[in-house]
């Protein structure tokens, strides 16, 4: 049984708890030479709660351009640690479900990183956790990253 990895998906969305993510893959992506796909899925939940008076396309579109510029700046800051393979993807939906069911598959990473979620009790009793969700969906490894 081998424990190196070649496929590494790394959940980023800003926070700090993905922060220390992505800290932590790159680590993992230079000890094993793998390829890092570095992904955001931009929640629907966020822009459908918005009233339909107020949304636009344009909200959307602000949404995309965040991510593609988040997505871009963490493939930077890859390169200048020494990475050279790396992927980046901006996806729409549910994040507990995009990521350890669509994503790992498109990508077929054998290693699932994303941050511990910053979310109270209450909020992780009542909607559940991205985090809690992949390591339940993932056919892959994953871990979760605390701070």
């Amino acid at each position: 049984m081998t424990f190196e990895y070649d496929r590494v998906l790394v959940a980023v969305d800003g926070s700090d708890a993905s922060e220390l993510a992505f800290k932590k893959a790159v680590d993992i992506v230079l000890r094993n030479d793998a390829k890092m796909f570095l992904a955001h899925v931009i929640d629907t939940r966020t822009i459908t709660t918005v009233a339909p008076e107020v949304y636009d396309q344009t909200l959307a579109a602000r949404s995309e351009s965040y991510a593609q510029t988040l997505l871009d700046e963490y493939k930077e800051k890859a390169q200048n640690k020494g990475i050279k393979d790396i992927t980046t993807h901006v996806e729409i939906g549910s994040p507990k479900i995009k990521i350890p069911k669509d994503l790992a598959k498109k990508f077929e990473a054998d290693l699932i990183i994303c941050g511990a979620t910053g979310m109270n009790a209450v909020e992780r009793f009542l909607i559940g956790s991205v985090s809690e969700s992949i390591t339940r969906y993932a056919k892959a490894d994953v871990l979760v990253v605390r701070s």
